[in-house]
């Protein structure tokens, strides 16, 4: 697969036009994380990113990175490296990490204010890292190694909400993509791949939302106010999050009706798939954000791993 084309696949309910600006970092090659070594236990999270609005404005989502970010800092929590999966780097029938080392940040929407565009993210890559991981990971359709990229960056995905979370942009950072053809499972089984990453210091986000149509938004709604298929889709997967039934969560394409209309491209909800995967055995989840953005998107995010 050629990752020229393959990695800018649309993802089905993207918010318009697409554009990219380029980071800026003076990082020397030496200075760049060679390798990972043995840690306490990370946690894992999933987070609702919503509208890429959340990342200007004062909403209490920013304000939930933002104290999520800070709580992990005063409890000692310090990765080596965060791995983020998020719903808008599709690719093909591969996977592939960035592997540059400074990766820039991607403005993949439209319409939005200059402020919005004006972001940038310029944490570090680590393409040593990148390499040695591309080659312990392994496909789960075929046993491959996974494909190193150059050309992607952080998507909106990615930095709209590390950047509340960790604003300084110091801790090296690494996305993986999703082939988004493949079978809900395929993309849970890579996700227990990445358990073991835990203990290496990695911090694994998955990034997307467990309810997404924008077609269906209603601009002027409150959060509290839900369509009834958003509202029972988004109960269906809070019940297997907290029975820890998390490998049902690969079944959600035959749940009826409402997962069409949660979904009418599921490219927001693989990500979900990504973190349940890395989760430990017996660890329960914290929900949070269990509210909704213009009735038709489920800002419902967990982490796991993280005591209270």
């Amino acid at each position: 697969m050629s990752l020229g084309a393959a990695s800018v696949l649309a993802a089905g309910g993207g918010w318009k036009a697409f554009s990219m600006n380029s980071t800026s970092s003076s990082l020397l090659p030496e200075q760049l994380l060679q390798q990972l070594k043995p840690s306490p236990r990370m946690p894992v999270m999933f987070l609702g990113h919503g509208s890429p609005m959340n990342v200007i404005e004062d909403t209490h989502w920013r304000q939930s990175w933002k104290a999520l970010g800070q709580e992990l800092t005063a409890k000692g929590i310090a990765p080596q490296l965060i791995l983020c999966v998020s719903a808008h780097w599709l690719t093909e029938s591969d996977w592939a990490l960035t592997g540059m080392a400074q990766p820039r940040t991607i403005h993949d929407f439209g319409g939005f204010p200059q402020e919005l565009f004006d972001q940038q993210y310029p944490a570090p890559g680590a393409p040593e890292v990148a390499r040695q991981l591309a080659a312990e990971l392994h496909s789960p359709l075929d046993g491959s190694a996974l494909l190193l990229d150059q050309k992607w960056g952080f998507d909106h995905g990615t930095w709209s909400v590390l950047l509340p979370m960790f604003p300084e942009a110091k801790i090296p950072v690494m996305q993986l993509s999703m082939p988004y053809g493949l079978a809900p499972e395929k993309h849970f089984e890579m996700g227990r791949q990445l358990r073991a990453l835990r203990d290496r210091g990695v911090l694994i986000v998955g990034s997307g939302n467990i309810v997404h149509n924008l077609r269906a938004m209603q601009r002027g709604a409150s959060d509290n106010q839900a369509y009834d298929w958003t509202i029972q889709f988004d109960t269906e997967v809070q019940q297997r999050l907290d029975s820890g039934n998390l490998a049902d969560l690969s079944t959600f394409l035959d749940w009826g009706p409402q997962a069409r209309l949660a979904h009418p491209t599921h490219d927001h909800y693989l990500p979900l798939l990504y973190a349940a995967g890395a989760v430990q055995e017996g660890e329960a989840p914290r929900v949070f954000n269990t509210a909704y953005q213009y009735a038709a998107l489920s800002m419902r995010s967990a982490i796991w791993g993280l005591s209270t």
